[in-house]
């Protein structure tokens, strides 16, 4: 017999027992993930601005349920925006320059807490396969209700009884397809809006207070880097980041 068929004949009847050992490469096997080289990674950072006159903050009236008016007086969360000028809530991430590079989920949840009848924080950013976990907090119902529109992602509608002392209701999702800025809100209020950005790479951030944002971990290369708002919309940049090395990068609305 030739030597080549020696290695079909042992397969075949270990499938009728139980199956070949399957083999780590060829088609089908798991995809190698890209593991962080901090030796050599760099790092972009920045601050988004926003330099237009900003619209007037729309006071939320949250008379129709009692439980709401409990804490302070609440306004509309889609420009937040600080004396400084810098735009909170934008969400900035790597969108091409990154190759076939393939980067594993982390299993620790990304939390959206329902408290003070909002959802906190109100942008998100997850990778694929990474759990958002959501908590209702408050001493009333609430609904997550989210409807993405990438094949993949799955809808979904969760009813959260009211938190009994400290122990809040909590239900988690995952998505298997990267999206933008994914609505979550709650069909029993309908002031209250988050949104989840769900990246396909680690390399993701979303601004803070003051505007600022940074990403880390980076190969060195050229990438590039998208900042998306829910109403201002997408703006890019081409960035080269260095080896060991942080760019500066701005954006401005």
């Amino acid at each position: 017999m030739k030597p080549g068929r020696m290695m079909v004949v042992p397969c075949v009847i270990l499938l009728a027992v139980g199956g070949c050992k399957k083999e780590s490469a060829g088609t089908g096997s798991a995809p190698a993930f890209t593991t962080i080289d901090w030796s050599t990674a760099g790092a972009i950072q920045g601050t988004v601005h926003y330099v237009k006159t900003l619209p007037k903050p729309i006071e939320i009236d949250m008379n129709q349920d009692p439980a709401c008016t409990l804490g302070p007086t609440l306004y509309s969360e889609q420009y937040a925006v600080s004396n400084g000028g810098g735009f909170a809530n934008v969400f900035i991430y790597i969108k091409d320059g990154l190759g076939n590079r393939v980067y594993a989920a982390p299993t620790t949840p990304v939390d959206i807490d329902q408290k003070g009848c909002r959802y906190v924080p109100h942008v998100v950013g997850v990778m694929v396969g990474q759990p958002v976990r959501f908590t209702n907090s408050d001493p009333t119902m609430h609904n997550v209700h989210m409807v993405p529109t990438v094949a993949g992602n799955a809808a979904a509608d969760i009813s959260q009884p009211p938190a009994n002392g400290a122990n809040g209701a909590q239900d988690a999702r995952t998505f298997k397809s990267p999206e933008l800025m994914i609505p979550v809100r709650c069909n029993n209020h309908p002031w209250m809006q988050a949104f989840i950005n769900v990246s396909a790479n680690p390399f993701f951030a979303v601004s803070d207070v003051s505007g600022r944002y940074f990403i880390k971990g980076l190969p060195p290369g050229t990438y590039t880097v998208a900042a998306d708002q829910e109403v201002a919309g997408e703006k890019t940049a081409t960035v080269t980041v260095p080896a060991q090395g942080t760019v500066t990068q701005d954006f401005s609305y």
